[in-house]
């Protein structure tokens, strides 16, 4: 059993980037790029950018199998972002992201011995700690909760403090924050459709439309919206189990 890969990656470019050239690479997908001109800058904004546009590349990736590689990039960065600013929110969200791409191809034993999965969620919990309302550490939370249900049961759930209500309530104050982000629909309806897609089909659903209905502005937000209108589509012609499968598949 593979231990939770929670992959979020919501952060607004244009809020860390430091111009809008940074910020236009970024959003048309031309990432290494957008790595390349936030180089020349060293500030807790650059260095969190830079490692937000390193793991939108390892996201995209078309078998839906992230470049560690890349992942790790990404979690120096951050982590350097945080050197120079301990509380910096973009930094600590952008290093849980990494910290659950390194999670995503180990074990779960594997991954408890490295400690990604608790130190991803703890730098979540500490930015809710300083901003209850935080659009993308709720929508974290929200797959965090389904995922723990899914992969530990119901006891493993009520070990860690997980669950679908918690789940929902979270990914509810991060749509009412923002009801049209694309990404936020799109990583709760697949954690759902992982978990049980007969039981919450019709959430799912809707969700997955609601990820469909919502605008997208950057590259990103297209590769979400296109693998939610593939999810729905396996929803709705092949059934449960070829859903759940696509589910845990995806990113």
């Amino acid at each position: 059993m593979r231990w939770i890969a929670l992959i979020l990656l919501l952060i607004s470019p244009y809020a860390m980037a430091e111009n809008a050239e940074q910020a236009r690479a970024f959003s048309e997908g031309r990432y290494s790029e957008a790595v390349q001109l936030a180089q020349a800058d060293h500030t807790p904004d650059a260095l969190a950018f830079s490692a937000r546009s390193l793991l939108a590349e390892a996201m995209s990736a078309e078998n839906y199998v992230p470049d560690q590689k890349l992942a790790e990039r990404a979690e120096a960065l951050a982590r350097q972002a945080l050197e120079q600013a301990p509380d910096h929110i973009e930094g600590r969200l952008q290093l849980a992201i990494a910290l659950s791409l390194r999670a995503h191809p180990l074990s779960n034993r594997e991954a408890m011995r490295a400690g990604f999965g608790e130190e991803a969620r703890d730098l979540v919990e500490s930015v809710l700690s300083d901003n209850p309302d935080n659009l993308y550490a709720n929508g974290f939370m929200a797959v965090w909760h389904v995922e723990v249900r899914r992969r530990g049961g119901a006891i493993g759930a009520s070990f860690m403090g997980a669950s679908t209500k918690q789940g929902r309530k979270h990914y509810q104050t991060a749509i009412s924050a923002s009801p049209g982000d694309a990404s936020t629909h799109w990583q709760y309806a697949r954690a759902l459709a992982a978990l049980n897609s007969n039981k919450f089909r019709k959430e799912i659903e809707a969700t997955l439309q609601a990820a469909l209905d919502s605008p997208t502005e950057t590259e990103l937000e297209r590769v979400m919206q296109t693998r939610a209108a593939i999810l729905l589509k396996t929803l709705e012609q092949k059934g449960r189990r070829p859903t759940e499968k696509q589910a845990k598949d995806m990113l």
